[in-house]
């Protein structure tokens, strides 16, 4: 006969027990998951600024133009940014993962979507820094030659390899005008008469430093990869010469992608009229100098951060619809960009009330 008293007395305390075991394990994994870093990154909205305003931390105007009439402009032209959390020095939790992919503001991507695995956290950030450069100096060209005015170009060196002959010879900024007497204005006639040359001959480089125009010789070496093939050692890339001068501040951000805002900045500057006609206008995409709209990452914290700063409207690269048409926030208008010119004339028609404005749409 099974003594139904003496086993009902167990289960308490074997319930107990359980109970305490589930506990001490959901606290072994809450601490866990609270200290256990992954190999994600949390993106948020970042800063939007006014291209045609000023700085909030310097207060001064966030573009400004000498050598060129410039004209007031009214409402806002906002570049957008995204923020993160985690990386490579500082990685996220289990914990925070989570909570950030259940939150609707925020994106939990792998930590090679920003961070390669053949590249350290600070060549990453030296390239961004190198790409908002590259960015700013792109978007003067497409603004001026939205305008009609064509600006001429300069191959400049990026970089000296040591050991090589430009090194000591060459410094990075120094732009090259001539090879042997031929005029070079570009990257790419640069390195096509160098191609003429043969290891152990010896060329004269026509280049501009600091101004000043001055003539340097140097004996051409064989590439470290190729025997055959003759090289200076320098790292070159077009660099714009402006009849104005254009000063972008925005402070530590990088990255290609306020492109457009700033060539629609310094457009809106340099004509007559007001681009914005007051409205709160944001946007984002990468520029070419001849004004075609790239596509970027983050759209939705861009939209995000836009409409939180006060947006109506904001400039979708024609590459991000699809994306930016699901994650929209209300009392967002999305006009789609796929050039400047066509955003020119697209804020020119909000303006008006007349004339196409081409939003974006689910394909």
């Amino acid at each position: 006969m099974v003594n139904l008293e003496k086993g009902n007395a167990r289960r308490p305390h074997r319930r107990a027990l359980t109970l305490g075991l589930v506990a001490v394990l959901v606290l072994a994994l809450a601490v866990a998951g609270a200290v256990m870093p992954v190999p994600y990154v949390s993106l948020r909205p970042g800063p939007t600024m006014n291209t045609i305003g000023a700085n909030p931390e310097t207060d001064k105007p966030l573009i400004e133009i000498t050598g060129a009439q410039t004209h007031p402009a009214s409402g806002h032209l906002n570049f957008t940014t995204v923020a993160y959390t985690g990386g490579p020095k500082r990685p996220i939790s289990l914990f925070t993962a989570l909570r950030d992919w259940l939150n609707g503001e925020r994106a939990v991507v792998p930590q090679e979507t920003i961070f390669p695995k053949d590249e350290t956290v600070e060549e990453v950030e030296e390239e961004n820094t190198f790409l908002m450069e590259d960015s700013q100096q792109t978007s003067v060209a497409a603004a001026l030659i939205q305008m009609g005015q064509k600006p001429t170009t300069v191959s400049a060196v990026q970089s000296v390899e040591k050991g090589l002959p430009a090194d000591g010879v060459l410094r990075p900024g120094d732009e090259i005008l001539a090879v042997a007497g031929t005029k070079a204005d570009r990257t790419s006639r640069v390195t096509g008469a160098l191609k003429q040359y043969k290891p152990g001959q010896s060329v004269e480089l026509t280049i501009r430093r600091d101004g000043k125009e001055q003539r340097v010789s140097m004996t051409l070496a064989p590439a470290p990869d190729d025997a055959n093939r003759a090289v200076i050692g320098v790292v070159l890339r077009d660099r714009y010469v402006f009849p104005i001068d254009v000063k972008i501040s925005v402070g530590d951000i990088g990255g290609p992608s306020a492109g457009l805002m700033f060539s629609l900045g310094i457009y809106d500057l340099l004509t007559p009229g007001d681009l914005t006609g007051g409205k709160f206008v944001a946007g984002t995409g990468t520029i070419t100098p001849e004004g075609q709209v790239g596509a970027i990452g983050g759209i939705q914290q861009k939209m995000l951060g836009a409409r939180k700063a006060g947006a109506t409207v904001f400039l979708v690269p024609a590459g991000n619809c699809d994306e930016a048409v699901t994650a929209a926030p209300d009392g967002l208008r999305l006009v789609k960009a796929e050039t400047l010119d066509g955003a020119v004339k697209a804020l020119q028609s909000l303006q008006s009330g007349q004339g196409a404005v081409p939003g974006c749409s689910a394909s």
